[in-house]
């Protein structure tokens, strides 16, 4: 029996996806539940599983190919055994070609009505041979090759990947002709100038928020610098049983949300966002933490994150930066947040500007920790210092909210205390 693998609901706002790459083969044989592709969105990687247990038939949409809400990406066979399916894959394979079946599944076919009422696929029947896949046009550009000199085996003439392979192994590759008037460069071997790579969904959703918080917003960042000499003590201190209780690190992370939360209460503007002609003041604390992801920055949230302890802080963190490695977190974790915090200082960064997260007001930023020297009671000392930003909507947030804010931060970090005794 033959079952179709659909492309799931993932969100409310979510209409369309893009294949982000198949774990089975056609011809394979998987489980029930077993993960059988990975889909992109504009806000997560999620990954399809198999409705039931079977061999994949056939695959109707090829990785980088984008796919509608309900539409049809696969067909499995219940009944098939994966040695029988492999086999009829490979009959139904061209001569010598038969690795080359997914990439001829990727060609652009179109559908035209027969006078007797059939359909004819025009894909390789139509005029037109020689023209590559865009697989093929890919690697061709990788190697400096100019697809249309790739001799193709492909249906009606077209030049599949592993043409170009073997065209490149060969020792037939010559670089592509450069733009006319343009002076030619020299190039060791196996050495590309560009390569040109769509960009995936979550990225164009990165890049539509930002832009989208440039034009809509009035931004400012204002700055100060944190003394990190009693929080690094702490930390040292009450590292080894802070650990051996609770299984996760004592990091710089939870100090500083813990550390925003005082000051988001103490100016509430900053937990606000503008809805319409309205300012919405929110008497909750959900703060978004950006992470580095495979497939780029995410922003999860913790929510309710003012009633957590450290100790679920850091394990929170924890779990959400695994799981963005992974593509691992859910389309739910990445909605709502009314603060957020980006350490930019694990990459290096010593001193940067972060970008409002829409509909927010304010984002902190944080930065490396460097020793400095900085004059302390009439003495000059070195201490380990750190740069924090704060971007902020100035629609809503004054002047001299935001510099309190930042102020406030740097208390409760200089002085841990304050945040305990809520001083």
């Amino acid at each position: 029996m033959a079952v179709e693998v659909k492309v799931p609901t993932i969100g409310e706002s979510v209409t369309e996806v893009v294949v982000g790459g198949w774990r089975k083969k056609v011809g394979e044989a998987f489980k029930v539940d077993e993960t059988v592709v990975e889909l992109e969105s504009d806000k997560a990687t999620v990954e399809v599983p198999a409705p039931s247990a079977g061999v994949l038939k056939e695959i109707r949409k090829q990785e980088g190919e984008t796919a509608q809400i309900g539409e049809v990406l696969a067909v499995i066979d219940e009944t098939a055994s994966a040695s029988a399916s492999a086999a009829a894959v490979s009959a139904a394979a061209p001569s010598g070609a038969a690795a080359a079946a997914s990439d001829q599944a990727a060609a652009p076919t179109t559908v035209a009505p027969s006078g007797n009422g059939s359909a004819i696929a025009e894909s390789g029947s139509r005029k037109g041979a020689g023209t590559a896949l865009p697989a093929a046009e890919r690697l061709a550009a990788q190697h400096g090759v100019n697809a249309s000199q790739v001799p193709g085996t492909g249906l009606g003439g077209r030049v599949l990947k592993e043409d170009v392979q073997r065209f490149v192994e060969q020792g037939a590759a010559t670089p592509a002709p450069a733009a006319k008037g343009a002076a030619a460069r020299p190039q060791a071997e196996g050495y590309v100038d560009e390569e040109v790579v769509a960009m995936t969904p979550i990225r164009k959703k990165i890049a539509e928020r930002l832009v989208y918080s440039k034009q809509t917003m009035a931004l400012l960042t204002t700055f100060n610098e944190i003394d990190m000499s009693n929080v690094m003590a702490l930390r040292k201190q009450y590292q080894e049983s802070f650990t051996a209780k609770h299984g996760v690190k004592l990091g710089f992370m939870s100090f500083f949300i813990k550390a925003a939360i005082e000051a988001l209460k103490q100016f509430p503007q900053v937990n606000a966002e503008i809805r319409g002609t309205n300012i919405v003041y929110k008497n909750y604390y959900d703060i978004g933490i950006a992470v580095g992801g495979g497939k780029g920055l995410l922003v999860p949230v913790i929510r309710a994150a003012d009633r957590m302890s450290f100790a679920e802080l850091e394990l929170t963190i924890g779990d959400f930066g695994a799981r963005a490695q992974a593509n691992k977190i859910d389309l739910a974790e990445l909605e709502g947040g009314t603060f957020t915090v980006s350490n930019g200082g694990v990459y290096g960064s010593l001193m940067s500007t972060p970008i409002v997260n829409p509909p927010q007001s304010g984002v902190l930023g944080l930065h490396a920790i460097q020793d400095r020297p900085v004059a302390r009671d009439g003495q000059v000392v070195i201490r380990p210092m750190m740069y924090v930003a704060l971007t902020y909507d100035h629609r809503i947030i004054d002047g001299r909210e935001s510099v309190s804010f930042l102020k406030r931060i740097k208390e409760c970090m200089e002085d841990p205390a304050r945040m305990l005794l809520e001083i």
